[in-house]
Formats: C-alpha cells, sequence, structure tokens
C-alpha cells in the first residue's frame, strides 16, 4: 500500500491562507493569535489532518529533552530571525534550546563538529542554520543518531527548509531589465567550497539566467566580490565606482550587502535610483526605512518550519516519509531604489 502524502505545517500554511509562524502559534493554543485566525487553521488542520506535536510527548525520540540551534554566526540579522522563530517553536513543545555560534571560525567549526559524540550527549537533536559542511561531515552527521534539520542547505539527508535562491535572484534580475536597465552589475556572496550551502552560486545563476534569456552576457569587470555583509557592499561599490565603471543597475546579493553599496554612493555624493537602481534579497526590517527593493524571503517561517520538522523527528523516528527539502516562496517589494531607466 503506498503511504499517503506527508502533511506538513507549510501545507497548513498554504490552505489556511497564514504564515507558518502564525500557524504554529496557533496549532499550540498560544496568545497573540487573532480568533479568526485559530479558526482558518483548526479548519485546515482538520482537512488536512494535521496534528501539532505535543510537549507530553517530546522525549520519544531522545533523552535529554534539549535541542541545539548552530548558525555560522549569531548577529547577522537573518541568523538571528531565524533563531528567534525556532527557540520559540522548540520552548513551545518543551524542548530547552542550545545556541551554537560558530563565529564564522574554521576552529570552532572543527571543534562542534569532529566531535559529535559529545554532543549528542548534550541534546538529543540539531537544526543546522546555513552551515557549509564536508561530505564526510554530512555522513557523520548522519550516522550519529541524532535527529537533524536545517535551513538553507543542499544535498543532504534530512529535512531541509529553504528558498529557490537562483529564482529569487532571477526575478531581481528581472525587475531591473524590466525598467529597462540593460547594463548590470552584481555585488556577489562567497562560498565555502561545500556543497552543501550554494547561496552564493545559486544567486549569480539566477544572475547569469535572467541576462541570457535576453541575450546579453555577464561583464566580468560588473560581477563583485561583497561577501554578504554592509562592509563589503560598501568596499566593493566604492571599488566599482572609482576603479572600474558605474551601471545603470545592481544587484545585490542580500539586503545587508546592498545597505553598504547605498553607503558608498552617498559617500561619494551619489545616490539610488538618480545615479543607479539598486536591489537586494530579504527584505531586512530597515530595507523598508531605507526603501530599498527587494525580494522578500520568510525568514522567520523557515525557522519555525524546520523547528517544527525537528520536533516531529524526535517524536516519531522512523514513522516519517523520507527526507525532503521544503521551499518556501519568495516576492518583490518594489520601493524607492530602483526606477526605469531614463
Amino acid at each position: 500500500m503506498a503511504r499517503a502524502p506527508r502533511v506538513t505545517i507549510q501545507d497548513v500554511a498554504a490552505l489556511s491562507g497564514l504564515s507558518i509562524c502564525t500557524v504554529s502559534r496557533a496549532l499550540r493554543g498560544l496568545p497573540n493569535v487573532s480568533e479568526t485566525a485559530h479558526l482558518k487553521v483548526a479548519d485546515a488542520a482538520t482537512k488536512l489532518g494535521y496534528k501539532a506535536s505535543s510537549a507530553a510527548a517530546r522525549l520519544a525520540g531522545g533523552t535529554t529533552g534539549s535541542v541545539a540551534i548552530i548558525a555560522p554566526t549569531a548577529t547577522a540579522w537573518f541568523f538571528a530571525q531565524a533563531v528567534e522563530a525556532a527557540e520559540e517553536v522548540f520552548a513551545d513543545s518543551g524542548f530547552d534550546t542550545m545556541l551554537i555560534s560558530l563565529r564564522n571560525t574554521p576552529s570552532v567549526h572543527r571543534k562542534v563538529f569532529g566531535d559529535l559524540e559529545a554532543l549528542s550527549q548534550r541534546v538529543d537533536g540539531v537544526l543546522l542554520l546555513n552551515i557549509a559542511l564536508s561530505s564526510d561531515e554530512i555522513d557523520a552527521l548522519a550516522s550519529s543518531g541524532l535527529a537533524v534539520a536545517s535551513v538553507g542547505m543542499h544535498n543532504v539527508p534530512w529535512d531541509n527548509v529553504g528558498i529557490d535562491n537562483e529564482d529569487a535572484a532571477w526575478k531581481a534580475t528581472n525587475h531591473l531589465l524590466g525598467l529597462g536597465h540593460w547594463d548590470l552589475a552584481i555585488l556577489s556572496g562567497r562560498e565555502s567550497g561545500e556543497r552543501s550551502v550554494v547561496t552564493a552560486t545559486d544567486r549569480l545563476n539566477g544572475f547569469r539566467r535572467a541576462l541570457a534569456e535576453h541575450h546579453l552576457t555577464v561583464d566580468p569587470d560588473l560581477v563583485m566580490d561583497a561577501g554578504s555583509s554592509i562592509e563589503g557592499g560598501r568596499r566593493a561599490m566604492t571599488e566599482l565606482i572609482e576603479n572600474r565603471r558605474m551601471p545603470s543597475a545592481i544587484f545585490a546579493g542580500c539586503d545587508e550587502t546592498a545597505f553598504g553599496a547605498l553607503m558608498a554612493l552617498r559617500e561619494l555624493g551619489l545616490s539610488a535610483p538618480k545615479n543607479v537602481s539598486i536591489i537586494g534579497i530579504d527584505d531586512h526590517q530597515m530595507s523598508w526605512f531605507l526603501g530599498l527593493s527587494t525580494i522578500a524571503q520568510p525568514v522567520a517561517d523557515q525557522g519555525a518550519f524546520a523547528a517544527n520538522l525537528l520536533i516531529e523527528g524526535l517524536q516519531r523516528p522512523g514513522q516519517l516519509n523520507a527526507p525532503a527539502s521544503h521551499v518556501l516562496d519568495t516576492k518583490l517589494i518594489e520601493r524607492k531604489t530602483t526606477r526605469r531607466k531614463r
């Protein structure tokens, strides 16, 4: 007999028309959810046959009652948002949470993933946030006995939640092309070389694909290594203006990089969109304030969804369908930093 399709909190969110974070709160009877939302969620969950994990069963898959959230850094906006949403879900289900920041330091990374036995004595499961792992580290983690789920990773043998980064970049680039900008630069991030996190590569591929569909080629001089920070964006934008050439428009690989680019423009007596149009990806909380056009991604929902998947793995070990990649939608938000080419 074929196994019934796996129903997730994402399915409940889609049917109810609400965010995953709201659905998670409503399913657990938490405050700050309207009566209307509670009714929508209850109706959708009943129709789909979805039941929220219960705190009473939390030790079914382990003994410590704790989970670890592991992030490259605890200070970047994306990780802070995802961690907060995940922690709320874990707490509501009765799990204690340990936050491990790798501090973008290789020695810390090696210490954590080089002694998974020690980690398994402290927690029952781990939630990984965009952690670049080697093939050996992936295999070791998969066989460690720990329940695992992740956000923003690829080709991993556990549940992962993320967005289609190539599609998001394609949307951003097409927005600029649709405004008549044909001379485009990209402020790109960097990859570690591991296959499990390829965000920057996917976004560069989306940029290339959008240009190719308009019979345009990427100018190597306009592909700038900017990392994924404000300072990286500032440096890359300054280099672009002072030592290369000013394009008509710029796609920044993330909003924080775009913030740095806007800072560099201001320092040089220029502005967006008067001198150049700029778009990012994220919808950082400061993007509205700065008027930055962007491709919004549901960061908190990714953290909450992945946390729910990890809890399911802990409470019903061996009873779930095969691990899957769960892709959440992105959308264009047009603000003041992009305009039609004049």
